[in-house]
């Protein structure tokens, strides 16, 4: 009985031993969590509503964790911040603030065409055929020629081509403005297109023209037939050309 009285304040004090050093573990883990820092990614200057983002525009800064928003974007590696590069602004962002999930979406017809347009140029859109769109990705560079009954000299009326604009910007296709996707939302892409073939022949092209070059191509879909020949990749040269016809083909 006597060595079983000696256990029990053994016992007691082991057992008060142990919820101490769990009161101070879980302390300790709160302290850490309280004063942990963070890498997040905020603006690096005022960022205006549908601002496409590139990495010059936002920078890392080290945070308490307990002061990153829920959505922010945590950087672990340098690559991070990437993850940002090519989303659109919804809201103002003012310098300095958090770049967050919700207040950013993807590069989409939600963003408009205008955050695709260089500056300096217009965003034009030229109707074509669905199985020629499906050859075409944004980012490629195209020519216009446009087919048209000119008048000869000699008063006759002759069926020409010419080569109206070269080496133009596409920047969308359909709906497709060249954002990233996920295989969800491609394949909800791909079911709003065929939803819209459905009811059209045709699908969109968008362009990037100069504004001498957008008039052009109205005066062309008016007067004649407009069709878009696909450069090779990395082709932007310029090259004089003549208008074709038959007339000169069998001469």
């Amino acid at each position: 009985m006597e060595k079983k009285g000696a256990l029990i304040p053994l016992i007691l004090a082991a057992l008060a031993g142990m919820i101490y050093f769990m009161i101070v573990t879980s302390w300790e883990q709160s302290a850490t969590k309280t004063y942990e820092t963070v890498q997040v990614i905020v603006a690096k200057q005022d960022l205006p509503a549908r601002t496409v983002l590139k990495e010059d525009l936002v920078e890392v800064v080290n945070m308490p964790r307990k002061f990153m928003q829920m959505d922010g974007y945590e950087v672990k590696s340098p690559s991070d911040i990437r993850l940002v590069s090519n989303l659109v602004t919804q809201v103002r962002v003012p310098k300095g603030n958090q770049i967050t999930q919700s207040s950013l979406m993807s590069l989409s017809p939600e963003a408009g065409l205008s955050v695709k347009v260089p500056p300096g140029y217009r965003g034009s859109v030229l109707s074509v055929d669905h199985e020629f769109l499906q050859l075409i990705k944004p980012g490629d560079r195209v020519d216009i020629l446009v087919t048209f009954d000119a008048l000869m000299a000699d008063s006759r009326k002759e069926k020409v081509t010419a080569t109206i604009l070269q080496n133009v910007l596409v920047l969308g296709v359909g709906i497709n403005l060249g954002q990233g996707m996920s295989a969800s939302q491609a394949q909800a892409k791909k079911g709003t297109e065929q939803n819209l073939d459905a009811f059209s022949e045709k699908g969109v092209l968008s362009l990037a023209l100069n504004p001498n070059e957008a008039q052009y191509l109205a005066l062309a879909t008016k007067q004649g037939e407009p069709t878009v020949v696909v450069r090779g990749l990395g082709d932007v040269e310029m090259h004089p050309m003549e208008m074709a016809s038959f007339r000169k083909l069998f001469r």
